[in-house]
């Protein structure tokens, strides 16, 4: 009899062990379908070491087309600022390479709102880019004069439908490259579908995370700026606060300046011929309207934020300069800004908005936590490349529920508002389960190029692949991918 018991003791208390170790692979296998409810650290995800960048080339991926054997040379001209010209340039890669062109260096545009000259080379490192992309497409620095003189006829230019599948320019812009040798696509910003097939995706993370790096003079600053935060403190946040004029003019909101505020934005909105007239009450309750200063300080400290936090904040020219500032600078008197960090560096790149933004992109990136303000072109670029170096934190706006908080602020004590704020922030705060992949923007949610770490049999996970995140492109010193 006892030794029936002892042997009945010894099988279940195998079967426990095993239902726990089991229990606990389920929990860590089913990170992007569980709602998690437990507390929020608020400055890093205890689940994002279970994730890492991966956009390697298949093994059956084909090597790129050499100029001579391409179906001809495809010039592209970006659209916007910084960030949306980013967008361009990754997908023009991506067009190149399902065409076999031979692709020409984009231009960038020189008449956007910020009246920028800068060239492809003022900013990002053009050697860099075509050798790193070797494999991928053949870059060239301009169309050879020879096939220039050998054209009867200007370079052929169109523009393409917004978020166009792979299939239509197979159908409307491949026959006319074929014919015409030399084509131009202008206005190249979004104009490549989300869906594509795995291995265009990855192309798509390996242009954006890694080819495109800044110049030597741009990182330089920008590195500097950040060494100066982390001198001064061993964590900080960076804001990129979108409360320029024209955002807000296009935005169609309401901030509290009375009537001067109506008319000036109302000026500034008819550059844009195309604008519907918009209810600012509705843009807010819709969530469409960008945070002020004084709320994205009012929901930092409501999530947990201390006061002596350092804020490093990125941005151009905000709408009410000092005034619309202070009561964020009140909320974290520990503010900066690459003007008070980097006054000498800073002063040849001035007259250029997109080098600016370039550093401020640096600053974002390799701060410790990410906020922004809005859901514009830098903070999609931003948060798909923080998900793709390991899900740094990166927090977003619910704005459609907090302007209702925002309303009623006054009504309810602090501790009450801080409660509501995180709630409705879960989901919002760049955990790895946040992202809907299917329904999402792949230059915010980069999910063909994330990868989970494999389990090991005691139920941790292994170390990453050495091809992953840290190759990069900010990295002067990062090594090219075989």
């Amino acid at each position: 009899m006892l030794f029936a018991l002892g042997m009945v003791s010894l099988f279940t208390g195998h079967m426990a062990s095993d239902l726990e170790w089991y229990s606990q692979r389920l929990v860590k296998r089913s990170l992007y379908n569980v709602i998690r409810r437990e507390p929020i650290d608020i400055w890093r995800s205890k689940y994002s070491k279970m994730f890492y960048g991966c956009s390697e080339r298949g093994r059956k991926y084909a090597p790129a087309t050499s100029e001579r054997k391409s179906n001809g040379y495809l010039l592209i001209a970006a659209s916007g600022g910084l960030n949306q010209e980013r967008t361009g340039i990754t997908d023009a890669v991506v067009v190149a390479r399902f065409l076999n062109a031979t692709l020409v260096v984009p231009e960038l545009d020189h008449h956007s709102y910020w009246k920028d000259d800068s060239d492809f080379v003022d900013i990002f490192d053009v050697d860099w880019f075509i050798s790193y992309l070797a494999k991928d497409v053949t870059i060239v620095k301009r169309v050879p004069d020879k096939v220039m003189r050998s054209m009867d006829k200007p370079p052929y230019t169109m523009r393409v439908p917004r978020k166009s599948p792979p299939e239509y320019y197979m159908d409307q812009v491949l026959p006319i490259l074929l014919r015409r040798q030399v084509v131009q696509l202008t206005k190249f910003d979004y104009r490549l579908g989300y869906e594509l097939d795995e291995e265009l995706q990855k192309l798509r993370c390996r242009v954006n995370y890694h080819a495109l790096r800044f110049t030597k003079p741009i990182r330089e600053v920008g590195q500097k700026i950040v060494m100066k935060m982390k001198t001064m403190a061993t964590r900080f946040i960076a804001i990129h606060l979108r409360f320029e004029p024209d955002m807000l003019a296009f935005s169609g909101c309401y901030f509290g300046g009375g009537d001067k505020e109506r008319f000036e934005l109302s000026q500034i909105r008819k550059r844009w011929d195309t604008l519907p007239d918009l209810s600012p009450e509705d843009e807010r309750a819709r969530g469409k309207c960008p945070l002020t200063p004084h709320e994205v300080g009012l929901m930092l400290r409501a999530l947990g934020f201390a006061n002596d936090t350092y804020l490093y904040v990125a941005s151009g020219e905000i709408y009410g300069g000092e005034e619309t500032l202070r009561p964020l600078k009140e909320l974290f008197p520990n503010f900066y800004t690459k003007e008070m960090l980097a006054d000498q560096e800073l002063k040849p790149l001035l007259p250029y908005s997109s080098r600016l933004a370039a550093v401020d992109y640096i600053v974002c990136d390799e701060s410790d936590v990410f906020v922004t303000n809005n859901n514009g072109n830098m903070a999609k670029i931003l948060a798909g490349r923080r998900r793709y170096a390991g899900h740094k934190r990166t927090i977003r706006p619910n704005a459609k529920r907090l302007s209702a908080l925002f309303l009623k602020r006054q009504k309810m004590d602090w501790e009450t508002f801080s409660k509501k704020v995180k709630s409705c922030q879960r989901g919002f705060m760049g955990e790895p389960d946040d992202a809907k992949p299917s329904k999402s923007e792949f230059h915010e949610h980069p999910a063909s190029c994330i990868c989970e770490k494999p389990f090991t049999e005691d139920g941790n996970f292994k170390e990453e692949p050495a091809y992953s995140q840290n190759r990069s492109s900010l990295n002067p010193n990062a090594r090219r991918q075989q």
